[in-house]
């Protein structure tokens, strides 16, 4: 069993068991309706000292975990973060997490995330800690990614909430798994002289559709046919899932002068030990034929290279697109061949860009 009286602080935080001196605090949650507490804790006020003195200890009466809180420097409860599912002889167990609506985005859950599983593995014989979340909870993804879980696979239609069913995101952390995360791209502002480059936003969805759907877009692209608002939606949150896993990265450009979406530009298939990757992307119809696109690979190029440490940028294009082709000469990539029914049956370019290109 897991030790009743653990107590483990962190940076800002202390993960301690729930007690009597968390009534009043429970109390004003439970009255608020924010639901950020372990699975059985009240939600009328009338239930919290039942909770506190019995239901909140019997998942630990029970070997299969325990709820914690996480309190602040002032003894607040601010989250709570749990084990369960424990199997002792497999050596597993999984942890689930909540923070306050009015302290997310300071980093709690991470903090508490990893202190925790430092201490599963510190004081305890189990191997391994599951973790699961919402495809579509960006910010429970950042946290496990950020806590050093490895994404290992989605579990479609999984769980099913008010809205329908959604699909759940396995991850793993193991006893032998290095303690940090693993190597991701940071969200990052590039600026050149006409262009803003930043990571894609819902003020983007309209310029992102309108491309999308475009008519030369879609014949050089494997996007969906008949692009909608719903389709660029769902591509912001893919690009954010990407980041998170290391995978790449995605920069929407817009004008200075008019604040107009220009292009949606993106780094994939990201290699961390040879650091390699690739870039494409897609113009909006009004910037097409005014050097927009190539500013913005260059500006890209120089930061993957000059602050990332990467040593080849790849491109391709299709044979039939020579606008797309005149981008990666005109920024200096090197022709290297052709790759023969590549997409979608089509011929692609290929083109290479080094770091002494750009020198």
């Amino acid at each position: 069993m897991f030790d009743p009286d653990v107590r483990i602080a962190t940076g800002r935080l202390v993960l301690r068991p729930f007690g009597s001196r968390d009534a009043e605090r429970v109390r004003s949650i439970a009255e608020s309706g924010h639901r950020f507490l372990p699975p059985g804790a009240p939600v009328h006020a009338s239930g919290v000292g039942q909770w506190l003195a019995r239901g909140a200890h019997e998942l630990y009466r029970s070997g299969q975990g325990v709820h914690l809180a996480m309190a602040d420097a002032d003894d607040r409860v601010v989250g709570a973060i749990s084990l369960f599912k424990t199997s002792w002889n497999a050596g597993t167990t999984e942890v689930g997490y909540g923070v306050h609506p009015l302290h997310r985005g300071r980093g709690y859950a991470t903090e508490a995330v990893r202190a925790l599983t430092a201490w599963v593995f510190a004081t305890t014989t189990l191997r391994r800690i599951d973790l699961t979340a919402n495809l579509d909870n960006l910010a429970s993804l950042s946290v496990a990614c950020k806590a050093g879980f490895t994404w290992e696979g989605v579990l479609r239609d999984a769980v099913w909430e008010e809205d329908g069913p959604h699909d759940l995101v396995l991850f793993g952390l193991l006893r032998e798994d290095a303690p940090e995360p693993g190597p991701a791209l940071p969200k990052t502002e590039l600026r050149t002289p006409r262009l803003l480059l930043r990571q894609p936003t819902p003020a983007d969805v309209p310029g992102l559709a309108a491309t999308g759907a475009d008519e030369l877009t879609q014949a050089h692209t494997g996007l969906p046919r008949g692009y909608t608002e719903d389709d660029a939606r769902t591509f912001i949150d893919i690009c954010e899932r990407m980041r998170m896993r290391g995978a790449g990265i995605a920069f929407a450009a817009e004008e200075y002068t008019t604040a107009r979406f220009v292009a949606n530009l993106d780094l994939r298939d990201l290699d961390w030990r040879n650091r390699t990757a690739e870039i494409g992307y897609m113009a909006a119809p009004w910037a097409r034929g005014q050097g927009f696109t190539g500013e913005a690979v260059t500006a890209i190029a120089r930061w993957l290279f000059e602050r990332q440490g990467f040593q080849r940028l790849q491109l391709r294009a299709a044979v039939s697109n020579p606008a797309s082709r005149r981008v990666a000469e005109k920024a200096g990539f090197t022709r290297e061949g052709v790759a023969r029914a590549a997409l979608g049956g089509e011929d692609l370019v290929v083109y290479s860009l080094l770091p002494s290109d750009l020198a």
